[in-house]
């Protein structure tokens, strides 16, 4: 019987802080920091899924709805929408949140691809998703 593991149990939560390095001449996060913590919190979601190193296959969609500002506090919450035999698809939705106002927006949301690697490189399977 193949392994199996709920969605659930692969849930991803990463915060971070958006600090004056973080942000473009207008003071909003820059896309390119936020690719990177997306790709970030979705790997670690495979990874956990998996059990094995992953490998970044696409950013299939990568929504910005609202810009994330300097002293903002962002939450990415990535899960597994879909696995394959080698590949999980991740959904990363992000929010941010003024902590002087308290005011959270729902500012992005991505959806990516990855594969699961053995120790040579080589994709290997996952375990599929149980109800």
């Amino acid at each position: 019987m193949e392994p199996t593991k709920k969605i659930s149990d692969s849930v991803i939560e990463m915060t971070e802080l958006v600090l004056p390095n973080d942000v473009n001449l207008l003071y909003n996060l820059k896309g390119g920091r936020l690719m990177h913590w997306i790709d970030i919190a979705a790997a670690l979601t495979a990874s956990k899924h998996s059990g094995h190193v992953v490998a970044t296959v696409s950013m299939n969609s990568l929504d910005f709805k609202h810009p994330i500002h300097l002293g903002e506090m962002v939450k990415l919450v990535a899960t597994l929408v879909s696995v394959g035999n080698t590949s999980m698809k991740i959904k990363v939705n992000v929010w941010a949140e003024n902590l002087q106002t308290g005011s959270v927006v729902k500012t992005n949301e991505a959806t990516l691809v990855f594969v699961a690697l053995d120790d040579n490189g080589r994709p290997i399977r996952v375990p599929r998703l149980s109800e």
